[in-house]
């Protein structure tokens, strides 16, 4: 058998015999020939079934959209006349001599060709293995794996080393509700789901790795938005023996790295990336994410904004203290006096950044806590007796006692990231099985019940 040619390859073999393999995207026949367009993931190209090729043409009569073939054909140079040099193999044709059909598909429900925004969004869902097939979602997926090794490379060639953290772990106050799983083993006794390696992180700087990164899978339960989803993707990086300077400028440099290399049209509003504080954008802007581009009608201008300074504290619903980002940031230097001394406490402002790209949050960090007192001074501000410290935060606290350096990180939403760069709407045009805005999937007809033999196992009774 012939070895398999990408359909981006078929120039290279102009007059030569080659086989294909994909599927069909158009039909058109006109009797005595038959036209076909061709896919494979690499691109497309147009056939032609010759009135002398009889058992390829008795095939092609019978051939559908979406039928996966294997094909045989010469590759021939079109007509100057027919030549189209806006389209991909524009000035080929394959003249088709062979069709081996190795799958045949029903009717699709939607149109894979169009963009396929107008659909609803529970039929595209449900059907997503076609939904992806667009050339839309082909290119959005394409380019998130170009922006994640580019990523990866740059991180790698700055000494940063990649780590896994555990899925399975314990809940973690982190501003959202955590995703539970029972434990079979030790019944009564769960398992949550991350909302992010927050304290992992740390940990591996209490390791002495003191360069980390990780492409994360981060699980929170809550409502859901055009930019959130229950499941997400963070970009996860901490460093040792670092202000937060050092930490900005690291990431600022793997972002415009990112945009300059692989969105070359993308136009930066600013070289150097503005800073402004808290209160200042609130007092400017009335939010803490501006959207400060120039021109907002322009779709490939990107404006980045850097907003730091935050409160570390602010009142919850029932008037009591909480963290405004997370219980791990430290405070400014010259408010570490206030902290330890759990004083002036609407007053203290933290070592927190954000970084903004036209209006959406796209990552934030700090630098941590890493001197155990500091950390319980926190956690004795939002309410918390010795007794539940120990419990929730022992290990936090025993890490850091045992000669932690000082470090500090960030965290990407790299979904939203995505759907910046790529232009889309919402962050499911960008990841490859999303869940509804409600929080499902239709697909896979998640969530859904469990057997009572499983709960059984599990120790768990259904109340209401």
């Amino acid at each position: 058998m012939m070895n398999r040619i990408y359909i981006k390859n078929l120039n290279d073999y102009k007059g030569k015999e080659v086989m294909i393999c994909g599927s069909v995207d158009v039909r058109r026949d006109q009797g005595k020939l038959i036209f076909l367009d061709f896919r494979d993931v690499t691109g497309k190209v147009q056939g032609v079934i010759l009135p002398n090729a009889k058992e390829a043409h008795a095939v092609g009569v019978e051939l559908r959209p979406e039928w996966v073939v294997r094909v045989k054909g010469k590759v021939n140079t079109r007509p100057e006349k027919n030549v189209q040099k806006d389209k991909m193999n524009g000035d080929i044709e394959l003249e088709i001599v062979g069709i081996e059909v190795l799958n045949k598909a029903v009717t699709p429900v939607f149109d894979i060709h169009e963009n396929g925004i107008e659909i609803n969004e529970e039929v595209r869902l449900k059907h997503r293995y076609l939904d992806l097939r667009r050339p839309r979602l082909q290119k959005n997926i394409a380019n998130r794996h170009k922006v994640l090794l580019h990523i990866r490379n740059l991180f790698s060639k700055e000494g940063f080393t990649e780590i896994e953290t555990p899925l399975l772990s314990a809940t973690t106050p982190e501003g959202s509700r955590d995703f539970i799983v029972p434990s079979r083993l030790e019944r009564g006794s769960f398992y949550s789901l991350p909302q992010s390696p927050q304290q992992y992180k740390q940990l591996l700087m209490a390791s002495g790795f003191e360069k980390y990164f990780q492409i994360a899978r981060c699980m929170r339960d809550e409502d859901t938005r055009g930019d959130r989803q229950p499941e997400f993707t963070q970009l996860d990086m901490e460093m040792s023996f670092v202000e937060q300077k050092d930490v900005m400028s690291c990431n600022e440099k793997v972002i415009l790295d990112i945009i300059k290399t692989l969105y070359p049209k993308k136009e930066i509003d600013s070289e150097k990336v503005p800073v402004m504080t808290y209160g200042e954008v609130m007092k400017k802007y009335g939010t803490d994410k501006p959207d400060i581009r120039k021109n907002k009608n322009n779709p490939n201008e990107l404006a980045l904004l850097w907003v730091v300074d935050f409160p570390m504290f602010e009142k919850d619903d029932r008037g009591k203290w909480t963290f405004t980002h997370n219980p791990f940031s430290a405070p400014k230097p010259e408010f570490m006096d206030d902290l330890l001394n759990q004083r002036n406490i609407g007053n203290i402002l933290t070592t927190q950044y954000d970084l903004v790209i036209n209006g959406s949050e796209i990552g934030g960090g700090s630098i941590r806590n890493h001197d155990p007192e500091a950390l319980k001074a926190v956690f004795k501000i939002m309410g918390y007796d010795d007794e539940k410290i120990e419990k929730d935060f022992g290990h936090m606290l025993h890490a850091l006692s045992s000669g932690t350096p000082p470090h500090g990180g960030m965290a990407w939403g790299f979904d939203r990231l995505m759907m910046i760069l790529q232009n889309e709407p919402n962050i499911r045009e960008v990841i490859p099985f999303p869940k509804t805005g409600e929080g499902r999937d239709p697909m896979m007809g998640a969530p859904g019940k469990i057997s009572e033999e499983q709960l059984k196992e599990l120790g768990i009774d259904i109340k209401g």
